[in-house]
């Protein structure tokens, strides 16, 4: 785990499973509903990992110019938008034109038969 883990795993978990990752599930979902493509939610989440990084160096005197920790932290962080994106996505395709798709798994939706 210390792939991802530069400290304590309770500050990996708080700082960047529970309050970043929430909060790129919440901007991912934002983002399906505007319809924008899911190359910007690439580029929103870069800048919201530097923030997530000087969270970390801010409170627990991480470092904060580390390369690794901030692609590895950019990582779960794009999990969680992409995820948050798919779903919703999926959940719009499904409902705003039922004749023409059926949701298949909660990220993903195909054509009707």
């Amino acid at each position: 785990m210390s792939l991802f883990i530069e400290g304590s795993p309770y500050v990996f978990l708080c700082i960047t499973i529970i309050l970043g990752g929430g909060a790129a599930f919440l901007a991912g979902r934002s983002l399906a509903r505007g319809w924008k493509s899911p190359i910007l939610l690439f580029f929103y989440m870069l800048i919201f990992t530097a923030g997530i990084r000087f969270l970390h160096f801010a409170l627990f005197q991480a470092q904060l110019t580390s390369l690794h920790y901030y692609l590895s932290h950019g990582l779960v962080v794009m999990i969680f938008a992409f995820v948050g994106y798919r779903t919703t996505l999926a959940k719009q395709m499904t409902e705003k034109y039922p004749w023409l798709y059926e949701r298949t798994s909660p990220l993903s939706w195909r054509q009707k038969a």
